[in-house]
């Protein structure tokens, strides 16, 4: 990973902040993409990362123009993106489907089904031309095994896995390859290893996602396209 430009969009969550630890540790270079400058300035300066191995990306991923204009300072100061992680988060639910609000719907797609078409966009033409890239996303088993009254946010995580597994088969054999990383639940307080339950045991920690990462963005799973890799399975 030394000196690959690794876009994060939601790099202030729990999988954001594990993700940003990791690949620093490899020596890439970041882009901390979210809608706070300061938050994303707090993120960098708590992880001591240098001045010019860093740059924020704001704007509203949820629309084309924010997602170009979080790009392009990124790729101005530190070079084109060569890997995007994906990990914008949010949740609305609980509700019965002829129950779910229009509104409660569109917010769920524009967070997570339209601002991966927005990212995919404004990053991964470069990779083509370049021969090389990752795309990541987080997702749920729920996208193609729901459960009751998952609202909106089902149908936007179904679509943005659609989404992803078409663009593997859009790039198969160029070198940039798709794929996405299946949890339950984020585990950000380490809850299952510190007060372990039957509910609990399935969770995934931000550290053991950030992990899968950095090896699908490495050389050795260039053979890796369009799959969903479940991390679920304790």
């Amino acid at each position: 990973m030394i000196d690959r430009v690794v876009a994060i969009a939601g790099a202030t969550g729990s999988a954001g902040h594990a993700a940003a630890a990791a690949f620093a540790a490899e020596d890439a270079r970041l882009g901390l993409i979210g809608t706070d400058e300061s938050r994303l300035r707090a993120l960098a300066a708590e992880l001591g990362l240098a001045s010019d191995r860093w740059h924020p990306g704001v704007g509203d991923l949820r629309n084309a123009a924010g997602a170009r204009n979080a790009v392009a300072p990124i790729a101005e100061a530190l070079g084109p993106v060569d890997v995007l992680l994906h990990l914008v988060g949010g949740w609305t639910g609980g509700t019965p489907t002829v129950d779910v609000s229009v509104d409660d719907f569109d917010s769920m797609l524009g967070q997570h089904l339209y601002s991966t078409l927005n990212m995919i966009q404004a990053t991964v033409p470069g990779m083509l031309e370049r021969g090389w890239g990752r795309v990541m996303a987080i997702s749920t088993p729920l996208a193609s095994e729901p459960g009751p009254r998952g609202g909106g946010y089902i149908a936007a995580k179904a679509g943005q896995e659609a989404l992803l597994r078409t663009l593997a088969r859009d790039t198969a054999g160029t070198g940039v390859t798709a794929n996405l990383i299946l949890v339950k639940k984020i585990d950000a307080k380490h809850e299952r290893d510190t007060a372990s339950t039957p509910k609990n045991a399935s969770w995934t920690t931000p550290e053991e996602i950030a992990g899968v990462m950095l090896f699908l963005a490495g050389d050795a799973a260039a053979t890796i396209n369009g799959a969903r890799i479940p991390l679920f399975g304790r």
